[in-house]
């Protein structure tokens, strides 16, 4: 079963904290996120396996390392297309970029000499708000 594995904020730009659950805010973001302010990239999304594979490089590294609000575990997430929705427990998201452009390289970049955020992070617009908290399944 596709399902969340762990939910993270910052306030600050960079990497997040894990929490207990985070709500989300039609047509917003994250509660209290630094990328709560519209736009394309309202909510992060980053799959557990591939957080996994930099673990696999000597890396270690807790839930919102690489800035991700959702780490996701069962589902691949870049097989997702734009446009296309998915629901978390009451939240409805709709998928609309994957990947992103790093106007620079990461502490994680130069540790391991590569980060996947860039190819393998998933961006959502928030359609329908609610709380989000690890073990919600993902339904598309």
């Amino acid at each position: 079963m596709p399902q969340i594995k762990a939910v993270c904020v910052n306030k600050c730009k960079g990497q997040k904290s894990e929490v207990k659950n985070i709500n989300l805010i039609e047509n917003l973001g994250v509660d209290g996120d630094f990328h709560a302010n519209g736009g394309e990239r309202q909510v992060s999304l980053l799959a557990e396996e591939s957080i996994q594979k930099m673990r696999e490089k000597g890396l270690t590294l807790l839930p919102g390392a690489f800035g991700e609000n959702l780490v996701t575990e069962g589902i691949d997430l870049l097989s997702l297309a734009i446009g296309q929705k998915i629901r978390i427990g009451e939240v409805e998201l709709e998928i609309s970029k994957i990947g992103k452009d790093c106007p620079a390289r990461c502490q994680i970049y130069y540790l391991a000499g590569d980060c996947i955020m860039p190819r393998e992070g998933v961006f959502a617009k928030v359609l329908k708000g609610g709380i989000i908290k690890p073990g919600d399944e993902i339904k598309l």
